[in-house]
């Protein structure tokens, strides 16, 4: 960062550049992050520029923020909210003359934060945890908050767009996809099922936050989660959003990168530790029809995340971009086999939940 505009950001939110380093921080694929360390060398804020290529309206996020942060001081003070750092105007928010935008948070010390989930304990206290910060936003009216990336989770969308790639495709690059392109398609029932279950009353929309791998929560040294922390994509949603994206990232013993796709599967106990977690956050919480979608949700976020990938590469790789050749083609086989290695459990998936939620019918899938 120029030495000026760091400068700017001090003053801005009434600190002093000359006590403070600003190194840079994490791997983050989003937004831009520092830590702010003391003279001693400690550690004591987090520095965070925002992506607005990603997220085009970042006031809609610091909004969002504001509501949340008020609700839970009033509800739940005891919960540990990263809120932003304020500015002497009272403002948390600093949109620099070069149109960046910046927002300081508290570092949580005695915290830390992991990559790869490594145990079914450490699944189980990040679902226990997102479950928890959907429930205690329970009595939020979701109304009041903003969509931060609209239709970030609309099937419908991602199919539709996925459809669109292949109409306007290369023909050298649909003939490299056919098998997949195949595949997707057989599954559109997926996105009928997304659509139902949408329009039920039964299925309620939640504050949720969409985003829900390992290192968005913060553990202490014991493993326990404290808090959730990323919260730019907190929004109105469903809960298969937020127990999708953990089954996807939770229940594979590699990466959405990984290239040996003998090496992708799913793995019973993480799948058990993900449920049982979400579970105990919720306290009930979950209607009858959410209860029945735990299998689902798995589907819907793997499903549609192949969906995105393959749709990138049939457009030549301008979303996510490509680090070789075939790149997001090899993503969307790795999502394609996790799928599959999915619905090859169903049986034993299906067994398991009855035992967590007797109650919960067991639903027939192919």
């Amino acid at each position: 960062m120029e030495p000026n505009t760091l400068q700017r950001i001090f003053y801005h939110f009434g600190l002093n550049p000359l006590d403070w380093n600003c190194v840079s921080f994490g791997a983050g694929l989003i937004n831009t992050t520092w830590v702010l360390k003391d003279q001693q060398g400690h550690i004591k804020y987090i520095l965070q520029k925002i992506n607005h290529q990603v997220f085009k309206h970042p006031g809609d996020i610091d909004h969002n923020l504001r509501i949340i942060g008020a609700h839970l001081a009033a509800t739940h003070p005891d919960y540990i909210f990263t809120a932003p750092y304020q500015a002497p105007d009272g403002k948390t928010l600093y949109h620099s003359p070069e149109g960046e935008y910046y927002r300081i948070f508290p570092f949580v010390h005695g915290s830390k934060s992991l990559d790869v989930v490594s145990q079914p304990g450490q699944a189980y206290e990040a679902s226990r945890s997102f479950a928890r910060f959907s429930k205690m936003l329970n009595d939020l009216d979701n109304s009041q908050l903003r969509d931060t990336l609209p239709h970030f989770h609309d099937l419908g969308l991602r199919y539709r767009q996925f459809n669109e790639a292949i109409q306007h495709a290369d023909g050298d690059v649909l003939a490299q996809a056919t098998a997949q392109i195949a595949y997707l398609q057989s599954h559109e029932d997926y996105v009928r099922e997304w659509e139902t279950l949408k329009h039920s009353k039964e299925f309620p929309v939640r504050v949720m936050h969409h985003d829900t791998k390992i290192s968005n929560i913060l553990f202490d040294k014991a493993d326990k989660a404290l808090c959730v922390i990323d919260l730019d994509t907190v929004m109105p949603g469903y809960f298969i959003s937020d127990v999708g994206d953990m089954m996807r990232t939770y229940l594979p013993p590699v990466s959405e990168e990984e290239q040996d796709l003998s090496a992708i599967h799913v793995r019973p106990e993480y799948f058990k530790a993900i449920v049982s977690g979400y579970l105990s956050g919720m306290e009930g919480e979950l209607t009858n029809l959410e209860q029945q979608q735990f299998l689902f949700a798995g589907r819907f976020m793997i499903y549609m995340q192949a969906l995105r990938f393959l749709t990138d590469f049939l457009e030549g790789d301008i979303y996510y971009g490509a680090r070789y050749e075939g790149h997001n083609l090899v993503r969307a086989r790795n999502q394609i086999r996790l799928l599959e290695s999915l619905n090859r459990e169903e049986d034993h998936f299906n067994a398991m939940l009855k035992e967590m939620i007797p109650s919960r019918p067991s639903i027939a899938r192919n």
